[in-house]
């Protein structure tokens, strides 16, 4: 899928790096919370309603949950709205409705709105070139394509780059994209562009004075409720438009329902209807594949999809797609590679089951969704809790000097016999319980822009010799999936995350027991 790695993965192979060898001593990262007022929340908050009142049969959500569930091991969270009412609601442990999210690109589709608002305050026009904003930092000599480029070229993804900017190895993010060679007439190529997202909103911050977060706080996050979020910033100190954004589930639903509703929010027009039509649109054409999703179009930081649905979305499975034909919001939160799979259960489960009446109440099909809902866990480790316990207890594994600087690890088993991962990375112990069948959460002391810090461990002995446990990074897409195999006083340590912008796999480890 269509979502630019190149300023992501630099700063992610890093961080992985310490992370992923359990490290609580991970560099904290460019993400700050953006102070924003408390807002009503009984005034915001999406009311609940039954399936059948809002013309949709529990059984269809239930028939797709269940599909998602089996078939995707890594679904994180979903919420669908019908009519303006929340029908159905469900979190996979240990990720819950209170906890904020990665929306990695859409993020992308709020800074697209900022831009309609400052649009509609007179502050820029989406005809405006982009020069306008930075003569400072300009090229001495800018080129006849980048005198051209427009904002609407930023919107649309066709700034005429044949290679994507890379921002992230350097400071100076804006005048790094100045610099960069544009190889088409913008306006006529389509490249999805994150750098070009994070132009509209230094050019944001340009017009307003004021960070995007900052800017959106009163005009947007506050009347809706959303008091929930952190957005990070570049080194610049400006907004990343396009990434960055961290939200619970249901922000993002009141989103999509403010969009559905063309702007409006209880009664007060909070977006402009003529962006919402504008940027929600086809803007630009960007293949031709009918059963693809990616190949429908894009408006201004907005996909077009087939059914005549649209949508923001971001890395490894965050949705926020709007049917307007059928009154409807989904919104998905997860950790996936394959993003069309989503969709197509979306459609072909769900889509059917639309109806335009409401439908006879069916208690009983009502109770079986809201008991699987309430159900929805992660799938963990499968095997034994205790194997080869015996064979490595008291024992601690040396490794040698290493580019992720483990120093030691130990498989300890607790009071209660809870497998207990303990480790020595960078001079500092930590310890992870790993229990069979269920996730123990827990909090790591620093925050990191990729990982967050709650984290959720499991574990079993899948073997006499071989110990296999999962961490769930659950503010994130991220899971870390790690092998102990000992074979006489030898550990082989073998680590992959589940999804990610570069190599999942991290170099294995050799120990010796002391």
């Amino acid at each position: 899928m269509p979502h630019s790695p190149s300023i992501h993965s630099m700063r992610l192979a890093g961080i992985t790096r310490l992370v992923t060898a359990f490290a609580v001593t991970v560099a904290a990262a460019t993400a700050v919370a953006q102070p924003v007022a408390r807002a009503d929340e009984s005034r915001a908050a999406l009311p609940r309603s039954t399936p059948e009142r809002q013309g949709v049969a529990s059984a269809a959500i239930l028939d797709f949950v269940q599909s998602v569930d089996r078939d995707i091991d890594a679904m994180h969270s979903v919420m669908i709205v019908r009519h303006g009412h929340v029908i159905a609601e469900g979190w996979w442990a240990p990720y819950a409705p209170d906890v904020r999210h990665t929306m990695y690109s859409l993020t992308k589709s709020f800074t697209s709105t900022a831009v309609g608002l400052a649009v509609s305050e007179g502050l820029l026009s989406i005809d405006d070139p982009l020069l306008k904003f930075f003569p400072a930092e300009a090229p001495a000599e800018p080129s006849a394509f980048l005198k051209a480029l427009r904002v609407r070229d930023l919107l649309s993804m066709s700034t005429g780059h044949h290679k994507e900017p890379v921002l992230s190895a350097t400071p100076e993010w804006t005048k790094t994209f100045l610099a960069a060679p544009i190889d088409h007439k913008p306006g006529t190529f389509f490249l999805y562009n994150t750098p070009a997202s994070y132009m509209l909103s230094a050019v944001l911050q340009k017009v307003t004075g004021q960070k995007t977060a900052d800017y959106l706080q009163p005009r947007l996050f506050a009347p809706l409720g959303i008091d929930d979020l952190e957005w990070e910033t570049s080194p610049e100190g400006v907004t990343i438009g396009g990434y960055g954004l961290h939200l619970r589930t249901e922000s993002v639903a009141r989103f999509g329902q403010l969009y559905l509703q063309k702007g409006l929010w209880q009664g007060t027009q909070i977006v402009p209807k003529a962006w919402v039509d504008v940027a929600t649109s086809r803007q630009v054409s960007n293949g031709s594949n009918p059963a693809s999703d990616w190949d429908q179009g894009y408006g201004y930081q907005f996909w077009r999809s087939r059914y005549g649905a649209y949508r923001g979305d971001g890395a490894f499975g965050q949705y926020c797609l709007v049917l307007p034909e059928h009154d409807v919001v989904i919104v998905i939160t997860s950790g996936i590679k394959n993003m069309q799979v989503v969709l197509d259960l979306v459609f072909s489960k769900l889509l059917p089951a639309f109806s335009t009446n409401a439908l006879k109440a069916d208690p009983a099909g009502a109770s079986a969704l809201k008991s699987a809902l309430a159900g929805l866990a992660l799938h963990t480790p499968q095997g034994k809790a205790q194997g080869g316990a015996d064979l490595v207890a008291g024992r601690r594994y040396v490794f040698p000097e290493n580019d992720e600087k483990i120093e030691w690890l130990a498989l300890e088993r607790a009071a209660d016999g809870t497998p207990t991962l303990v480790t020595r990375v960078a001079g500092v112990e930590q310890s992870l319980a790993m229990p069979l069948g269920r996730w123990a959460t827990s909090r790591l002391p620093v925050p990191s822009t990729f990982f967050g810090q709650s984290l959720a461990t499991s574990g079993a002995w899948t073997s006499d010799v071989t110990f296999a446990g999962t961490l769930a990074y659950y503010e994130t897409p991220f899971k870390l999936n790690v092998r102990l195999t000992f074979t006489g006083d030898t550990l082989t340590y073998e680590r992959e995350m589940h999804v990610g912008f570069g190599d999942p796999r991290r170099p294995v480890l050799t120990g010796k027991a002391q």
